[in-house]
């Protein structure tokens, strides 16, 4: 027996999706349930069978390519991190069945008394997702981390405040981007998993955490995911907390890395300067889902991300023009209004 969500006839992929589930051995009777969708086309479905949970990816080929999860899920595996397992896949249609991570992203766990324990147990994870193999992964060049920062002026300035930047502010914008990308590729060149926060961090009762959304994982800067965990769009922290983290990870995790040798100074301007890099790509894409893909429940974490931008730039002589214009132009005043 299939039990499927409300039914929706224009549904197709819902259809297809059942059809290719009910041809997979040792899956019936199964259930199957909305689980949740994130911020691409891709959909997820809980699948209950008698003995068994587990979780079925939708994603439509002609707009995501699910391919690099079911490789990356590989090269991870491999490193003993608890990631969700292929059970079966049909790469031309766009459907994997995984391992059912559970129901508790960090997100929903973490306050003053969980945060130590949560994190200690992340950045242990973050230490082997770095010691992957990441050669074949696609490089975070200038060109991609370029990319990445120009949505901020074209989808949150442009579209969605409907601020229109003179030449003047531009070139100052450009320049800040310019000292963020020489930031980014100065550093020692990691596997990145590219969106390791609590959103995407499972509580596991073994080998926690569950790691999800890993299939843009590129070669990248040792600080990224790094900034992305403690500084978080969803959660901010206390700086001296943030601070506290960055360092530990530091001292007890980075010798593997032969960047024992970096100063403390370094790091933290690593770690701070990479964190603006994330945080222009962020607010960018929160205004672009909702603009673009009529998604508007990210909107609320652009307040955060944005203070972090105003918080950290000023703190640097070369990334003090991005705080200097976020005044001129009244950013955090308009977004709350």
């Amino acid at each position: 027996m299939v039990v499927t969500p409300p039914a929706n006839p224009s549904d197709k992929r819902l259809k297809l999706l059942n059809d290719w589930l009910a041809g997979l051995p040792n899956l019936k009777p199964y259930t199957i349930s909305v689980a949740s969708a994130d911020a691409s086309f891709r959909r997820y479905f809980r699948i209950h069978t008698n003995t068994n949970a587990y979780i079925a990816m939708d994603a439509p080929p002609e707009q995501e390519d699910c391919q690099p999860f079911d490789q990356i899920t590989t090269l991870l595996e491999s490193q003993g991190l608890n990631v969700p397992h292929v059970h079966a896949r049909n790469l031309a249609k766009g459907f994997l069945l995984l391992d059912d991570l559970g129901t508790h992203p960090y997100l929903t766990v973490l306050d003053e008394v969980t945060a130590p324990h949560l994190y200690r147990d992340a950045l242990i994870a973050l230490h082997r997702i770095q010691q992957t193999p990441a050669d074949t992964l696609p490089k975070y060049d200038h060109t991609a981390l370029l990319k990445e920062m120009n949505l901020f002026e074209t989808w949150f300035l442009e579209v969605h405040l409907g601020i229109e930047l003179n030449p003047d502010q531009r070139d100052r914008l450009e320049q800040v981007k310019q000292h963020l990308i020489a930031n980014a590729l100065d550093q020692p060149q990691v596997f990145v998993h590219r969106d390791y926060h609590a959103r995407n961090l499972m509580l596991a009762t073994r080998n926690n955490p569950g790691i999800l959304d890993y299939q843009d994982a590129v070669r990248g800067p040792i600080t990224y995911d790094l900034v992305s965990l403690l500084r978080d769009c969803y959660i901010r922290w206390p700086p001296n907390m943030v601070t506290h983290w960055a360092l530990t990870y530091l001292e007890q995790f980075t010798g593997a890395n032969a960047t024992s040798a970096i100063a403390t100074t370094q790091w933290l301007k690593w770690f701070d300067l990479m964190g603006m890099q994330r945080h222009l790509k962020a607010i960018g894409i929160f205004a672009r889902l909702y603009h673009r893909d009529g998604k508007p429940g990210y909107l609320p974490d652009i307040p955060t991300t944005l203070g972090y931008l105003r918080e950290v730039s000023s703190n640097y002589q070369v990334t003090a023009a991005l705080a200097e214009l976020i005044d001129e132009l009244d950013l955090s005043a308009r977004i709350a209004a």
